[in-house]
C-alpha cells in the first residue's frame, strides 16, 4: 500500500496535473500550499475542480485541505468524485474511514483496514482493535493489541489502548495493572493517562490513591484538566467512569495519541489531519482541539489557530487553557488589545486561578505596560503558596517588570526570591547576573551566576554572551574572546551580541575585526541609541568613545 505522508501539501502536487483551463486556480492553490494556508488552498483547489472534476491530484489536495480544516463533510463530498478502485486515494481513504467509524459502521471499517484502504499504517491496527471490540470480539481486540505491542514501534500506545479497552468493558483491575506498570512495566505519562488512571482507581474504591496521584501529577505544573478531575472525584467518589467507553471514542483516542506522538513540530500535515479526526469522532475531545490549534500556531496559521482555540466550550475544564492559547495567538497577530480583552474577561470569570492573572501579566509585559504587569503578577502570587518551587517563574517575571519599570530594588528582591525557590534556574541567574554587570557592581557574584547559567544552557547564545560581557567588564579581554565568538555563532544576527564581540576584538587589538563586527551589528538594525554609539565607535574607535563616556572606569566595579 502506498500511503502519502506529506510534510506539506506540496508533496502531492504535480504541475502536469494543471490543464490550461485550470492553471490560474491551480497555481494560486500551489502558492497557498507553499504558504501553508489550508483555507486558501481549499478554495482554489475547488475552483480548479469545477473545471476539471475528475483530476485525482486536485481531488486529493482538495480533500486534504478540507480535512486539515476539520471540515469532514465537505472533504467526504470532494473525495466521492474519485471511484474507490483508483490508485492514489490514500488521503481520501482517511476521510472515508473516519466517516465509517462516525456512523458506527465498524464491520465495514474493519473490512477496509483488511484491504489496506483505511487511514494508514500508523493507526489502522490500533483502530481495528476498537472495531473488533465494537463487534463484540474483546479477545480478538486484545490479541491484536498484543501483536502491535510486540512489533515494537507502537508498543506503548498499544498497551495504553489495551488498558483503556479493559476499562471500557469494566475490567478496572486489568486496566490498573497496565497503567500502574505492574503488568508490562511503566508507560509514558500524560495528562490523558492520568485522567484515565484516576477514574479507574476511583472505580476500584481507591479514591485516596486517585487523589494522591493527581496531586503528584500537578505538583510541578497545575493542570486544569487534572485539578478539575480531582475536585470531581473528591466531591463524588462514586461517579461513573466516563473517560472512554465506546469503540468510536476509542478510535478517536487512537487518532489523538498518534497525532500527539507525531508532534506539533513534526513538519507534516498528517498529524494535523489525525488531530482533526479525533475531534470529529469525539466532540468533547478538547485535547485534540488544542493539539490541532497548537499545530496550526506552530505552522504560522494564526487565524485558523485562533479559531480552533475558540472551539473549546466555556464550560469545559480546558477552556482556560484554550483562552490562554488564543490570547497568545492574538499577541502573535499583533492584536494586543484583543489579547488583553480576552484575558481580562477570563480573569473576571476565574479570579481565583493564578495562571490566568500570570498570563495577563505576561501579555502586559510583552506590551511594555509594566505597571499593569506588576499588578497582575502580584495578584497571581497572592493566589499561590509562595514557598512552592513551581512559583519561581512568577517572581522572575514580576522582577523583569519591576526592572523595566525602573524599580531595581524591588526587582532584585524578586530575582533573589526566584533563586531561593529554584537556585540553578539559568534564566534567572543570567538576568540577575547581567543586570549586576550593567550596574557595575557585584562582579564576582555576577560572574559566578552567569557561569552557572552557561553550564546549564551552553547552547544559549544570549547566556553565553552574558559570560563574555561580564569578562569584558572585568577587564579580562582575552578570556572574553572565546565565549563572545561562540555567542555570535549561536545567534549570528543579534545586533547586541555582534556589537559586544566588536568591543572585545577592539580591546585585544583586533581593530579591523572589531570594525567588521560593528558594521554587521548595524546591518541587523539595533535600537537607535545603540546604533548611534556604534557609528561613533566606527568614527573614532572604542577607546575614544569610552573616554568620552568617562574613561576606562566604565570597566571596573564601582
Amino acid at each position: 500500500m502506498r500511503l502519502l505522508l506529506p510534510t506539506t501539501l506540496a508533496l502531492v502536487l504535480s504541475t502536469a496535473a494543471a490543464a490550461q483551463t485550470v492553471s490560474g486556480s491551480y497555481l494560486a492553490a500551489r502558492q497557498a500550499v507553499i504558504d501553508g494556508d489550508h483555507a486558501e488552498a481549499a478554495t482554489y483547489f475547488e475552483q480548479a475542480l469545477r473545471r476539471d472534476g475528475d483530476n485525482l491530484e486536485l481531488i486529493t489536495n482538495g480533500v486534504l485541505a478540507r480535512a486539515a480544516l476539520g471540515q469532514w463533510d465537505r472533504a467526504l463530498e470532494i473525495g466521492a468524485n474519485s471511484p474507490p478502485g483508483r490508485e492514489g486515494r490514500e488521503l481520501i481513504n482517511i476521510v472515508e474511514q473516519v466517516d465509517r467509524i462516525s456512523r458506527g459502521n465498524y464491520a465495514e471499517a474493519s473490512e477496509m483496514i483488511g484491504e489496506g484502504r483505511a487511514a494508514g499504517p500508523l493507526v489502522d491496527d490500533l483502530s481495528l482493535a476498537w472495531m473488533l471490540l465494537g463487534q463484540g470480539d474483546m479477545s480478538g481486540a486484545s490479541a491484536l493489541l498484543d501483536e502491535v505491542a510486540n512489533a515494537g514501534p507502537l508498543a506503548d500506545i498499544a498497551r495504553y489502548h489495551l488498558a483503556l479497552m479493559r476499562a471500557s468493558v469494566g475490567d478496572y483491575e486489568g486496566a490498573d495493572a497496565i497503567l500502574s506498570g505492574a503488568e508490562f512495566g511503566p508507560l509514558p505519562a500524560s495528562t490523558r493517562s492520568f485522567q484515565a488512571h484516576a477514574q479507574i482507581l476511583a472505580q476500584l474504591g481507591r479514591t485516596d490513591d486517585a487523589i494522591s496521584m493527581l496531586d503528584a501529577a500537578t505538583a510541578a505544573v497545575p493542570d486544569p484538566a487534572l485539578t478539575g478531575l480531582r475536585a470531581a472525584i473528591q466531591a463524588d467518589a462514586d461517579r461513573a467512569y466516563d473517560f472512554l467507553v465506546t469503540p468510536q471514542e476509542g478510535a478517536a483516542e487512537v487518532f489523538y495519541t498518534v497525532a500527539r506522538g507525531l508532534g506539533t513540530d513534526s513538519g507534516g500535515i498528517l498529524a494535523l489531519v489525525y488531530a482533526r479526526a479525533a475531534a470529529h469522532l469525539r466532540e468533547d475531545h478538547a485535547d485534540a482541539v488544542l493539539l490541532a490549534a497548537e499545530m496550526l500556531e506552530a505552522s504560522g496559521q494564526l487565524d485558523l489557530a485562533e479559531q480552533a482555540y475558540s472551539d473549546v466550550a466555556p464550560g469545559h475544564p480546558l477552556f482556560i487553557a484554550a483562552e490562554i492559547g488564543r490570547a497568545g495567538v492574538l499577541m502573535d497577530m499583533a492584536e494586543g488589545d484583543a489579547a488583553v480583552a480576552a484575558m481580562t474577561a477570563l480573569a473576571a470569570d476565574f479570579g481565583d486561578v493564578s495562571v490566568v492573572h500570570g498570563t495577563l501579566g505576561d501579555i502586559f509585559r510583552r506590551l511594555e505596560r509594566f505597571e499593569e504587569a506588576i499588578e497582575a503578577y502580584t495578584t497571581a502570587l497572592n493566589l499561590v503558596d509562595q514557598t512552592q518551587t513551581r512559583n519561581w517563574f512568577l517572581f522572575y517575571t514580576r522582577a523583569i517588570a519591576y526592572e523595566r519599570e525602573g524599580l531595581w530594588d524591588n526587582a532584585e528582591v524578586d530575582f533573589r526570591r526566584a533563586l531561593e525557590l529554584n537556585p540553578e534556574q539559568p534564566n534567572v541567574l543570567n538576568y540577575l547576573g547581567y543586570s549586576l554587570v550593567e550596574q557595575r557592581r557585584n562582579f564576582d557574584e555576577a560572574l559566578n551566576m552567569i557561569e552557572r547559567a552557561v553550564a546549564a544552557r551552553p547552547d544559549s547564545g544570549y547566556i553565553v554572551d552574558s559570560l563574555g560581557w561580564v569578562l569584558f567588564r572585568l577587564g579580562r579581554f582575552e578570556d572574553a574572546v572565546e565565549p563572545m565568538e561562540r555567542a555570535v555563532a549561536l545567534v549570528p544576527t543579534d545586533p547586541v551580541i555582534n556589537d559586544h564581540l566588536g568591543d572585545v576584538y577592539w580591546m585585544v587589538g583586533r581593530t579591523r575585526e572589531a570594525e567588521f563586527q560593528w558594521i554587521r551589528a548595524l546591518s541587523f538594525e539595533p535600537d537607535e541609541e545603540d546604533a548611534e554609539r556604534i557609528r561613533r565607535k566606527l568614527e573614532i574607535g572604542l577607546s575614544a568613545v569610552l573616554e568620552e563616556e568617562g574613561g576606562v572606569g566604565l570597566l571596573v566595579e564601582e
